[in-house]
């Protein structure tokens, strides 16, 4: 059964059937949105210190290795939207593609990997803030602060506040803040490589390492299990540019613009990863004690020791695009599980306040904040469980996203089963690069569960006489699966087909629309 109106099409007046603005955001828009959420300088400094400890000088081989099913899921994704441009996203696509008890986890799964990334984002933001001060002030005391869990805390609470404030706004408020703080964040970045690459080339560094293109190459990884590692920092470092999708019924042209914002932020932030990798590496070497990225007592924050040896007196600058990249990213990554939530209220996957928006910005408000009061709550309770929390969600969040990519990625391949063949574009876009990528994800999930099972993915923490991190990776697995359940006794009509349609063929829907 196909629903027909439940379809997304913008309407003459300019609002979508869910009630959000159309034609909002152009493709430069969306990739600004995407590379902020994303935030290259937030997830480069919290993940480069892990990638590193994993597979040594092969990072640029792990980043392009992980880089090759984030861009084979991104054509997936493209070609789900040209034909089912809707804010739902993974849930309403793997819903239309398997039926609603899969999309409903595929929402969930993006969902839960979306809360997950925020509450790092307002911690790395509260990190950044005393570092600022600190290094303004020239009082090295006050970076020490954030060492105390309340005052971390009570100040990332405002973070994620202001975030949610300014995303209950409209896109146009996003985008022109967006713009301003991934311009400053790309400059610093790519400065401070260019400075480490020169520095290191004339010997002036921590520990000169001369370049070398073995960098590149991922057999030279002696164990599976440390590229496994390596990978799942890897897509945790990519994750973000899928929020461009969740906006494509406010974007102008909806079934072409996000696919290609997609793609544009995924070579984008690539191209910035493995400059900055390059200048760490020759700047820093890889040894195990002091400023070498391999010692694990800077791997969670790589830029916070970095910065002032590379910068020097403008090492502030580096704790600024920092700031400034957690902190946009922050309210960046709202817009995704907001309009997520959005969508499953509207279906009636989620009770239907969350498909509340606001009359005056025409925003999911609800969702919104429901976004927010999650993201800070399970940061306040991570924080006091776990000294390492910010590795332990990383590494969580990892898992998270394989799981819900690999889904949407072989709901493109089954949903277009039937048009693989018609032409030579179609046999790559919508069957052998979504399934290649999709294969790839999924078994890095499988690979990821079972070494959190055994306790070698994350820090040392244990809850329940478990691995933090499998705990966290299988919990919100299961608490999905308890809140959907009892969704379906609530309101049955969704599980049942009759809000959503299911294997709709784009033939019939391209029919239907004439």
């Amino acid at each position: 059964m196909t629903d027909i109106h439940n379809e997304v099409d913008p309407v003459t007046t300019g609002i979508s059937q869910k009630g959000l603005s159309t034609g909002t955001v152009g493709l430069i828009g969306a990739v600004v949105v995407g590379i902020s959420c994303i935030a290259p300088a937030y997830t480069f400094t919290a993940g480069v210190g892990g990638a590193a400890t994993s597979v040594g000088t092969q990072i640029p081989a792990i980043l392009l290795v992980g880089f090759i099913p984030m861009l084979l899921v991104a054509f997936g994704y493209r070609e789900l939207n040209r034909v089912m441009p809707d804010s739902g996203t993974s849930f309403t696509w793997a819903a239309r593609a398997f039926g609603p008890w899969v999309g409903w986890m595929a929402g969930w799964g993006l969902i839960a990997a979306t809360i997950l990334v925020l509450s790092n984002l307002a911690g790395i933001a509260v990190d950044f803030l005393f570092l600022l001060i600190a290094q303004i002030t020239g009082n090295s005391a006050i970076a020490d602060l954030t060492l105390n869990p309340f005052i971390n805390v009570a100040v990332c609470l405002v973070f994620v506040a202001v975030a949610a404030w300014i995303s209950y706004r409209d896109m146009q408020t996003s985008q022109k803040l967006q713009y301003w703080l991934v311009g400053f964040q790309l400059l610093v970045l790519v400065a401070f490589s260019i400075v480490a690459i020169v520095r290191a080339s004339q010997g002036d560094a921590y520990d000169a390492t001369p370049f070398d293109w073995n960098w590149f190459n991922p057999f030279a990884v002696p164990d599976m299990m440390m590229v496994v590692a390596g990978l799942s920092v890897s897509i945790f470092m990519f994750w973000g540019w899928d929020v461009t999708l969740t906006m494509n019924e406010e974007t102008k042209d909806p079934e072409r613009t996000p696919g290609r914002a997609a793609a544009l932020t995924i070579v984008s932030i690539i191209m910035v990863y493995l400059l900055l990798t390059i200048g760490m590496t020759m700047f820093a070497g890889m040894g195990e004690e002091g400023l070498g990225l391999k010692n694990e007592d800077i791997s969670g924050n790589v830029f916070f020791y970095l910065s002032g040896e590379i910068f020097g007196p403008l090492a502030f600058l580096v704790s600024l695009a920092v700031l400034t990249s957690s902190a946009s990213s922050l309210q960046s990554t709202m817009v995704g599980p907001a309009r997520t939530l959005l969508a499953m209220g509207h279906y009636g996957a989620l009770p239907k306040k969350y498909a509340q928006v606001t009359p005056r910005f025409f925003t999911p408000g609800y969702a919104t904040i429901a976004s927010a009061v999650a993201a800070g709550g399970f940061y306040a309770v991570m924080r006091f469980v776990s000294e390492d929390a910010l590795w332990d969600t990383i590494a969580a969040l990892g898992i998270m996203i394989c799981f819900y990519y690999g889904v949407t990625a072989f709901a493109c391949v089954w949903y277009f089963r039937h048009q693989w063949f018609d032409s030579v574009r179609n046999t790559f876009f919508t069957f052998l690069f979504p399934l290649i990528g999709g294969i790839m994800l999924l078994g890095l999930f499988g690979l990821s569960m079972g070494e959190a099972w055994r306790g070698e993915l994350g820090s040392d923490a244990t809850l329940f006489g478990m691995s933090l991190v499998f705990v966290l990776g299988m919990g919100v697995i299961l608490l999905g699966v308890v809140i959907m359940i009892i969704q379906y006794f609530r309101a049955p009509d969704f599980f049942r087909g009759k809000t959503l349609g299911v294997y709709a063929p784009p033939s019939e829907r391209a029919r239907v629309r004439r």
